[in-house]
């Protein structure tokens, strides 16, 4: 079965975080839900909420478009804040469309 639409192209990201997998404390992991956010939407609120980049120069950083890079931060932050809110776990995943950039 193929996928619809278009390809995705590639996502520049400065790096792979250290750690993958937050939990709560004092909770098993085997009794929580785990949210999953993709490396690009992390990628995504790091330039905008950490670095405080505008949209705009935030998606030329990941050579994507504005839109999408507005998609990309809606999506991770409801699920940051679901996870936040409901005591989740949260995995970042890292996809195939994504490309390390140098960084200077």
């Amino acid at each position: 079965m193929s996928k619809r639409g278009r390809p995705r192209c590639l996502r520049m990201v400065e790096g792979i975080p250290i750690a993958d997998y937050f939990k709560p404390r004092g909770i098993p992991l085997m009794d929580l839900e785990v949210v999953h956010i993709n490396v690009e939407e992390l990628e995504a609120i790091r330039l905008v909420d950490l670095n405080g980049l505008d949209q705009e120069k935030a998606a030329a950083e990941i050579k994507i478009s504005r839109r999408t890079l507005a998609r990309e931060l809606k999506s991770g932050r409801k699920k940051i804040a679901d996870a936040l809110l409901h005591g989740k776990a949260i995995e970042i995943k890292v996809g195939d469309s994504i490309e390390l950039k140098e960084v200077s």
